[in-house]
């Protein structure tokens, strides 16, 4: 689409440096003249605060207002890792409050067309600061009609490596050098290359630099993803890690015995599933003209010395190999070499699936299409990649035999994938007709929505995308959860950097599938909910992982800001205490209340709403960090939680004596960080005495050393305060010999114990949006300026 099709007002913005770059472009309908209006500055660190205030302020400038505006373009990077979010995030947000296109540019084309405009001609060089020594290198040819590049994609190298390529060229001194990142290695020039650098305002990309810079593109905001050029430092390391445990079932499939029970999971193919992979192949194409894959052949595809980058993924239930596929990284495609599924599984999407992470895997390594051959005639596997999105490129006569020719297929990436939010495809966005038609309405209908005051809640603290609508009288309309567990389970651990990337990448989503159910729950059939039909926007503030934070608050503050609703920003913490209000409907303080979940442990004397004395907080490990870590280190996987807990239900809680720390009567702290040490110390203990360990009793008793603390301090609390009300919140609460222990134990003292329900338990939308339409009903509303706070407390 062009920018100025149907829509005199275009807005760019990006935060990829430190320069916060922002203009508005509007065409005189009369004139046809062009009138910029920009607002760049330097932000550094300050972008989540600055940059909706500033879209409103330019639009002030030109005497419009957020209602006026037809496109916004935003920078895709590289750039900084927080700051691309934040500029994506919010411009997404923006756009889909709006419903008008969202346009993404490369932050590298806009700086070179900054140049450009200031009247550079010739070879440029941009060196972009990339951090830890390292640029973004990009060479443009700036001729009278615009930057041309001299390079394919986007990438990372050291500073000092890119300035050595192109010092090989013949012509190297006459290019021109600009970039950010001149202000940290300039000192890696010679004179005659200072000389060369253009005047120092160009060096970041500016508001009209990204209009100038705008690509053609479908508009979708859902379909706009940052520009990677390097896998997070755990993806780096991921071939490294591959495996979750030695034992007799991952001799053959690379799966712990603990986790071979678990149904159809994904995870990358490690040197223990050779033998299966190999079977699993002649099996699926005996018969054909396709020769199986030798346990070698699998090998050297996992080892370190490959020539190009590889990824390898598998599927599993219940110790049984499923499925598997590979691909190799070459100049910018990912040539997919092998899919294979088990014949009595197909037709279930694990082909699809573990398409989905090969083709994520490329993404990351910079890759923009992908290639296959296919045995001709193999109608079915032609249908999938079809819909997929591949296409025939070429044949192969006789490929795979006479008369069994190979069809050449290629794909655009992402891959044409289904949108599932209770288990996303990676990079999958719905094809659609962008901006989405108005939502047909009666009077009757437009009144019923303006009387339930909706409130749209966004949770993303940690590694869970996740939107809710309530409705004034407390109706939960809509409660989507997007789950990232199948990513971060190969790291034993959730990696904040990829937690953030996929908030980025589902958010729009996981917002668009709340909107429809809220719809379908009032029963409208005129449309899902639109931005504007709603009361508020809620989102969690904080406590969290703060690259996580910031994509939910700048996706909300542009989303409310663009629908021109009010912004109501929640404490996380505060939600796991109102999820028992889901449960509980009349529970009223005074109470005690315990938050258990994987980055908190505290105990708080509910007084009122909104009246919180902690009484005591963990010293060190939260609860769920414990599970996490006592099952990493007898290699369960990740999260430990529900894997500890389903060996513990045939275990004996007194088989081993573990500590109970802090456990007098009037302290109400907690420290975990021994019971995790001693219980590291007797799985070394026993494998040097040569002794087999009795997971089931371990695993209860460390349970009942966690569990047996919780309760002492909860009946301490609950006999101190005279409260006879308590209730529990955060992700071990699901824990059900949590649940029992409570509720028996305290019931018998006369307590009424609430605990919420098990789709509460780990962060979700629902216990945000409760706690933001009680805030929008006292009227607390929050500026625009304002920022995630990943530190905040009760």
């Amino acid at each position: 689409m062009s920018l100025h099709n149907d829509n005199a007002l275009v807005v760019a913005l990006d935060t990829s440096t430190d320069m916060l770059a922002c203009a508005a472009s509007l065409i005189d309908g009369q004139t046809g003249e062009t009138k910029l209006v920009s607002g760049d500055h330097m932000c550094r660190r300050h972008a989540n605060v600055e940059l909706v205030n500033t879209v409103d302020g330019v639009l002030a400038q030109a005497g419009l207002d957020r209602s006026d505006v037809g496109c916004y373009v935003v920078g895709r990077g590289p750039g900084s890792f927080t700051g691309v979010r934040i500029g994506i995030s919010t411009a997404k947000g923006l756009a889909r409050g709006a419903n008008v296109p969202l346009l993404g540019v490369s932050t590298l084309d806009a700086c070179a067309w900054t140049a450009w405009k200031a009247g550079v001609r010739g070879k440029l060089g941009i060196l972009a600061d990339a951090m830890r020594g390292e640029v973004y290198p990009a060479l443009y040819m700036l001729v009278d009609e615009g930057p041309e590049r001299q390079f394919e994609r986007e990438h990372v190298v050291k500073a000092a490596v890119a300035l050595d390529e192109w010092r090989q060229a013949a012509d190297w001194d006459q290019v021109q050098l600009t970039g950010d990142g001149l202000v940290r290695y300039g000192k890696l020039l010679g004179e005659d290359e200072t000389a060369r650098c253009v005047e120092r305002d160009l060096w970041w990309p500016s508001g009209e630099g990204l209009l100038l810079a705008h690509a053609a593109g479908d508009g979708d905001p859902a379909r706009v993803l940052p520009i990677y050029t390097r896998l997070s430092d755990a993806e780096e390391n991921e071939r490294k890690r591959l495996g979750l445990a030695e034992s007799a079932q991952s001799e053959i499939t690379g799966v712990a015995d603990e986790l071979a029970g678990r149904h159809l999971q994904f995870r990358p193919m490690g040197a223990a599933d050779a033998e299966g992979a190999s079977a699993l192949e002649a099996a699926c194409f005996e018969g054909a003209g396709h020769e199986a894959w030798t346990p070698g052949m699998f090998l050297s595809e996992l080892g370190e010395d490959v020539a190009a980058p590889r990824s390898w993924w598998v599927a599993h239930d219940d110790g049984k190999l499923l499925g598997l596929a590979g691909g190799m990284v070459v100049d910018g495609d990912v040539q997919i070499l092998d899919v294979a599924v088990d014949p009595a599984h197909r037709r279930e999407g694990i082909a699809r699936k573990l398409l989905s992470h090969v083709s994520y895997d490329a993404q990351m390594l910079g890759c923009t299409t992908a290639s296959l051959e296919v045995e001709d005639g193999n109608e079915g596997a032609i249908a999938l990649y079809n819909a997929l999105g591949f296409t025939e490129a070429g044949r192969r006569r006789g490929y795979y035999g006479v008369g069994k020719d190979a069809i050449v297929m290629t794909a655009p990436l992402p891959l044409v994938l289904p949108v599932n939010n209770a288990s996303p495809e990676p990079t999958a966005a719905e094809q659609r007709v962008w901006p989405l038609p108005a939502p047909e309405r009666t009077v009757e209908e437009r009144a019923e929505i303006e009387r339930r005051r909706l409130v749209l809640a966004i949770e993303s603290s940690c590694d869970e995308t996740a939107v809710a609508i309530i409705d004034a009288d407390g109706n939960m309309l809509a409660n989507q959860v997007s789950t990232q567990i199948d990513f971060h389970a190969r790291f034993g651990g959730v990696v904040p950097e990829i937690a953030s990337r996929k908030h980025v990448e589902v958010i729009v989503s996981v917002v668009d599938a709340a909107l429809e159910d809220a719809a379908a729950s009032l029963g409208l059939e005129g449309g899902a909910i639109a931005p504007s039909e709603l009361a508020a926007v809620g989102v969690t503030q904080g406590p969290g992982l703060v690259g996580a934070l910031v994509v939910g608050v700048a996706f909300a503050k542009g989303f409310a800001c663009a629908a021109g609703k009010p912004l109501v920003c929640v404490n996380h913490l505060e939600g796991h205490l109102f999820a028992n209000l889901l449960a509980q409907p009349d529970l009223k303080p005074p109470f005690i209340f315990t938050l258990v979940s994987g980055g908190h442990t505290m105990l708080v004397h509910v007084k009122a709403w909104g009246d919180y004395e902690v009484l005591g907080e963990t010293l060190d490990d939260a609860v769920g960090e414990a599970f996490d870590k006592v099952a990493k280190a007898l290699g369960l996987g990740y999260p430990g939680g529900p894997i500890i807990s389903k060996l513990a239900e045939t275990g004996n809680p007194r088989a081993i004596d573990f500590p109970r720390a802090l456990n007098s009567r009037g302290d109400y702290r907690f420290s975990l960080s021994g019971l995790k040490t001693a219980v590291t110390l007797y799985i070394e203990q026993e494998t040097k005495a040569g002794r087999t360990i009795h997971l089931p009793d371990l695993a209860a008793s460390f349970e009942a050393a966690v569990f047996d603390v919780q309760y002492k301090k909860a009946k301490n609390a609950l006999h101190a305060t005279g409260c006879k009300e308590y209730c529990i919140g955060g992700g071990v609460s699901a824990n059900p010999h949590l649940r029992e222990m409570m509720i028996k134990k305290l019931g018998r003292q006369g307590i009424r114990v609430t605990v919420p329900p098990l789709s509460a338990c780990t962060d979700n939308a629902a216990m945000i949006a409760e706690v933001a339409r009680r805030k929008f009903d006292r009227g607390e509303i929050s500026p625009f300026d304002v920022d995630a706070d990943p530190n905040m407390t009760l």
